[in-house]
């Protein structure tokens, strides 16, 4: 019997900062959490002097799976900055950093976003993206972890950058309005890609692609017809975590949106197990 993806949350989007949001996905009813690296202006860091023990308790505690880390702090540094420059080195120690901890946290997954100075805008920033994530991913399977791309590149530029980072340890992430917010076409990134897609979902939505305060599936960004796309290509996803906003601490948005993911997932999973018996 195939096993209902865990709901996990975005630590990043909940209020607060790491330090409580296992308890709150708990609270929340969610299996799982992902969380960020930290950094300025992003909230303490995650790999600090006893952090990880702590969280990876209270994981254990409150029976919530440490899904992954991410290294949003790269969207301020640059991803693809020119070899050789300090903003490279900075990139390099930070996503080793963003590596060990989820090594330590004991989260199968570290992935890395490509907004603002991370975006690729053109075939350079591609290439240039391309060479270090395929560093990057040697660097996740020699820890026995996989590493993903978050970005909002269209069908053929989503499948040239696999292409070019050539490491079977590589996936995108795919979130399911980021297309949308830059124009692309979901369900068709979902037909190109689907097969080096994570085994983890970002599901948010908004409306004339910004996220605002509209719950899941209430929006134009086509939510569960995305997670119905990657179930009719055999995506099995491990994780479903929502990435709406919740920072303004309106709880109960939060609680209607776990609600009603779980109630659509265990739809799937019935209907699944009833067309194998």
């Amino acid at each position: 019997m195939t096993r209902s993806p865990l709901v996990g949350l975005a630590g990043w989007r909940l209020p607060g900062d790491h330090s409580a949001a296992v308890g709150l996905a708990h609270r929340m009813g969610a299996e799982g959490i992902q969380l960020d690296l930290g950094g300025p202006g992003r909230g303490p860091w995650l790999d600090a002097a006893g952090t990880v023990d702590r969280i990876r308790d209270d994981c254990a505690r409150y029976g919530v799976t440490p899904l992954a880390v991410a290294g949003n702090t790269l969207n301020d540094i640059g991803l693809h900055a020119p070899e050789g420059s300090q903003e490279a080195l900075r990139t390099r120690r930070v996503l080793v950093r963003v590596l060990d901890a989820a090594l330590a946290l004991g989260a199968p997954l570290a992935f890395v976003p490509s907004f603002r100075r991370s975006a690729i805008e053109d075939l350079r920033d591609l290439r240039r993206t391309a060479a270090v994530l395929s560093w990057a991913a040697r660097e996740a399977e020699a820890r026995g972890l996989l590493l993903a791309n978050e970005n909002a590149l269209d069908p053929r530029r989503a499948r040239t950058l696999v292409e070019e980072v050539a490491a079977p340890s590589f996936r995108l992430l795919l979130d399911t309005y980021n297309p949308r917010a830059a124009g692309v076409d979901v369900l068709a990134l979902i037909e190109a890609a689907h097969a080096w897609l994570a085994p983890q979902v970002h599901l948010k939505d908004g409306t004339d692609g910004t996220v605002a305060r509209e719950l899941l599936g209430d929006g134009d960004g086509r939510v569960w017809e995305a997670l119905a796309a990657l179930e009719a290509r055999g995506h099995l996803s491990a994780a479903l975590v929502l990435e709406n906003d919740y920072r303004d601490g309106d709880l109960d948005r939060l609680a209607l949106d776990v609600a009603r993911v779980r109630a659509r997932t265990a739809r799937t999973h019935d209907a699944g197990t009833h067309t194998r018996s």
